[in-house]
């Protein structure tokens, strides 16, 4: 089934949306929340969060990519889900990288801000192709630097050098832009 057929299902308040949702995308966003909060039952519950996060949000939301807003939304229930873990000191490093990245993104007042998304994207398209895929593991799928030091071939201190770099010529970009931390 293709992603507008499932969004149309949302708007009809069909429950198959849920079902079809799971089918299509449930291994995707098991994934990101996995890689957020490394214990399955945590990920699980967030999943299926996102299935209900998915249904109050369509209507009125008619995503063109459902895949992308899905995984934004497993992502964040994720995240909020790992600050909570945190409180009870259970495994903050995405926190850590979150923090990371707070050096180089104003938070905006808008978390919608559309023209800071513009821009980073911009800029992702112009990062070289290994230094854009770091950044996105890191920042985006909360991997570790020593699992994508393993998985790209690179030293641990290698990895964390690149991400430093990225992150300065994005906040050296987002600065030409008007963007301040």
């Amino acid at each position: 089934m293709k992603d507008h057929d499932i969004v149309a299902l949302y708007w009809a308040r069909d429950e198959r949306a849920i079902a079809e949702s799971q089918l299509q995308y449930g291994g995707y966003c098991h994934s990101i929340s996995i890689q957020i909060l490394r214990d399955p039952s945590d990920a699980e519950e967030c999943v299926n969060d996102t299935w209900v996060a998915a249904w109050r949000s369509m209507p009125p939301k008619k995503p063109s990519v459902l895949r992308t807003y899905l995984g934004k939304l497993t992502r964040n229930i994720s995240i909020n889900r790992l600050k909570a873990n945190r409180r009870e000191k259970r495994n903050p490093e995405l926190l850590v990288a979150l923090e990371e990245l707070s050096e180089c993104i104003p938070v905006p007042e808008d978390t919608t801000d559309t023209q800071l998304c513009a821009y980073l994207n911009e800029f992702l398209e112009l990062t070289p192709p290994l230094d854009r895929q770091l950044f996105m593991g890191r920042y985006w799928y909360g991997r570790t630097v020593r699992e994508m030091a393993l998985g790209y071939g690179l030293t641990p201190n290698a990895v964390s050098m690149r991400l430093k770099r990225t992150r300065q010529a994005l906040r050296a970009y987002l600065e030409e832009r008007g963007y301040t931390v």
